[in-house]
């Protein structure tokens, strides 16, 4: 199949591996795509886009330092902290519509993996034991959705047909889509009726800690944290006493620190489910960064602002 010829000037692309410049498909002859994984120096001194490997940006964006960029292009929805280490006057796109649908899928599969014992069940597995127990459900269950962007609409549309009683919380208060969401300083009334609390807020000094001491103290006995969004939303101290306490049960994506160090008391706690930060990283990846990419692409040989600007632009 032949290349389309745009008559604009040559748009050079770099992408950290093989398999997502194969997902890219076919491009336009114009497109100049560079494998660069970002483990040495810029092969070019110029690039239109350039997309950091997955996961590695404290590593990797050090090696921006004088290369002329147009767009750095992420491969995660968060992008706290890639301000201090973006390189000046570099605009920055995260990667909202690649991860929502499956971190929704995780939360939710926390939520009914707490719910019904299942983490305990698959320790019995392996052990050869039968030990029925009688569960909570997930369906009647009041949950307080903490975060109502991309993630936490895709977590809402996926909790509604198990029969819960959602509340929506955000930064501020706002009627969205008939969909009532109350504003963070309504969490005082909020927290005593709510038995899953569900967090899918980003990270940075806005949102640290807002998990408190205080926070748990106002959750009921039996509450059921799950943590999708960023290990800083928690205060892992506090989180442990309450926890230790048997008050509150965790399911946590996402931990500070992160990774969890090899001995730290969340291993061992009864009541806590830990995965190791994997809401994003699923088959549903692939297909959509590459969307993205190539959406980003199509932009600007085209003369159109970028999508999921962030930082900079």
């Amino acid at each position: 199949m032949e290349r389309v010829s745009t008559g604009i000037p040559n748009l050079v692309v770099s992408v950290p591996t093989e398999q997502l410049a194969a997902d890219l498909g076919e491009l336009p002859d114009n497109v100049e795509l560079v494998i660069w994984p970002m483990d040495a120096a810029a092969p070019r001194d110029r690039f239109d886009i350039v997309v950091p490997p997955y996961m590695s940006m404290a590593r990797v964006l050090e090696r921006l330092e004088g290369v002329a960029v147009g767009l750095v292009q992420g491969q995660s929805i968060g992008y706290d902290g890639v301000a201090d280490l973006l390189p000046g006057g570099l605009t920055f796109a995260n990667a909202a519509s690649v991860h929502e649908t499956s971190t929704a899928e995780l939360a939710v599969g926390l939520a009914i993996a707490a719910q019904r014992h299942v983490d305990e069940f698959a320790v019995d597995t392996a052990a050869g034991r039968w030990a029925p127990v009688f569960a909570q459900s997930l369906a009647d269950r009041r949950v307080l959705l903490l975060g109502y962007g991309g993630v936490g609409k895709a977590v809402a549309a996926r909790l509604a047909p198990f029969e819960v009683e959602i509340t929506a919380v955000a930064s501020r208060a706002r009627d969205e889509d008939g969909v009532a969401v109350h504003g963070v300083d309504e969490l005082p009334r909020l927290l005593p009726r709510a038995e899953i609390v569900i967090l899918t807020l980003p990270g940075g000094t806005a949102t640290q800690n807002l998990v408190d001491d205080a926070f748990l103290a106002a959750l009921p006995d039996g509450a059921l944290i799950i943590n999708v969004g960023r290990g800083s939303l928690v205060d892992t101290d506090a989180l442990v006493d309450h926890v230790r306490r048997g008050r509150i049960r965790a399911a946590l994506d996402v931990t500070a620190p992160e990774p969890l160090p090899e001995g730290h008391a969340l291993w061992s706690l009864p009541g806590v489910l830990i995965t190791p930060h994997v809401g994003g990283a699923s088959s549903a990846m692939r297909p959509r960064i590459a969307r993205l990419v190539r959406a980003q692409i199509e932009r600007l040989a085209a003369g159109e602002p970028p999508l999921n600007v962030v930082l900079g632009g």
